[in-house]
């Protein structure tokens, strides 16, 4: 996509009515006479709390809005059936559907686990609190509803780093299991390692787990002929893993998939640091996002000729996606 326009399909507080697959459909060919090139689509799977869910809370990926589970077939949004409909009446209108993909957490587990795992600090991750204890995780994801349909791949807690619920003792901590480490790829800016972030961590590099990942993002791109992706939360999942699994879903797929994903970062230099040489995908431009907030907020005291000024745009823009909020 080049010098195009994407529009974010969504809203975080839209309706949990079930009607905004197919609202996008209908709103498509005004879409294409507005200009927009590509829309961004929410997180299209069922999430913890079934049709009520953003979308972020991930529950079981290979549900679009199929399946009686967490209460609900259809999503927040609509059905499969009704989400296959809107991405054809995008690109039916010459508009890329990109796919909102969210795989650093998975949260509402079928059933809880003992597992041996170190409390650490919050505000420091490598520092441990304690001795090693046994808690009790939600970390089973055997999805009973889907009954092994598109793959039979059971969660459990070899598959992720840690959690931050302990359920027997009922106690809100941070907790990194036993024989597992935070991956280093990601960011450390804050609380010395952010890979963990919120419900039950994947663990990305296991290599069961980034096997499952990949044949569920070939299935996903055939499934509903997808045209690129969105990547969330980027600065607490391993860089590596993205470069790996992108390499792979695109080589199954034949084509480029652009993908444009969320480092929070609030320099160039970070996200230039996570593009790196192989500059895989192209990356939302946080610090224009703060440039244009400030310039917001100036009351007119500012000097636009300078916006750009440390931005992913000056220093990338081949690679940079603009946004003045979300």
């Amino acid at each position: 996509m080049t010098n195009g326009t994407m529009l974010q399909g969504f809203s975080w507080y839209l309706p949990a009515d079930g009607s905004h697959w197919r609202r996008l459909a209908e709103q498509a060919p005004a879409f294409a006479y507005e200009g927009i090139t590509a829309v961004w689509l929410p997180p299209a799977y069922k999430g913890e709390k079934g049709g009520e869910d953003v979308g972020y809370g991930v529950y079981d990926t290979y549900d679009l809005g199929e399946f009686d589970q967490k209460g609900s077939v259809r999503t927040k949004y609509g059905t499969r059936a009704e989400y296959e409909a809107a991405v054809r009446a995008l690109q039916a209108n010459g508009i890329q559907a990109l796919a909102d993909i969210v795989l650093n957490q998975r949260l509402g587990a079928d059933g809880c686990e003992d597992v041996l795992a170190q409390e650490v600090q919050s505000g420091n991750r490598g520092e441990k609190v304690g001795a090693p204890q046994t808690i009790s995780a939600w970390t089973r994801f055997s999805f009973p509803g889907r009954a092994g349909a598109y793959s039979d791949f059971t969660w459990d807690w070899t598959c992720f780093h840690g959690v931050d619920w302990d359920d027997r003792a009922k106690r809100k901590a941070i907790f990194l299991f036993d024989g597992k480490h935070w991956d280093d790829a990601v960011d450390r800016s804050e609380n010395a390692n952010y890979d963990y972030l919120m419900g039950a961590d994947v663990d990305v590099n296991d290599p069961r787990v980034f096997e499952e990942l990949v044949r569920w993002g070939c299935w996903y791109v055939d499934a509903c002929g997808l045209d690129g992706f969105r990547l969330d939360a980027l600065k607490h999942i391993d860089r590596g893993f993205y470069l790996r699994w992108l390499d792979a879903v695109r080589k199954h797929a034949g084509k480029e998939l652009f993908t444009v994903g969320e480092y929070w970062g609030r320099t160039a230099d970070e996200l230039a640091a996570y593009l790196g040489g192989e500059r895989a995908m192209s990356l939302f431009d946080v610090p224009l996002h703060y440039n244009l907030y400030a310039a917001s907020c100036s009351n007119g005291n500012v000097d636009l000729s300078k916006i750009f000024s440390g931005t992913l745009v000056e220093r990338d823009p081949v690679h940079a996606v603009t946004f003045a909020e979300n």
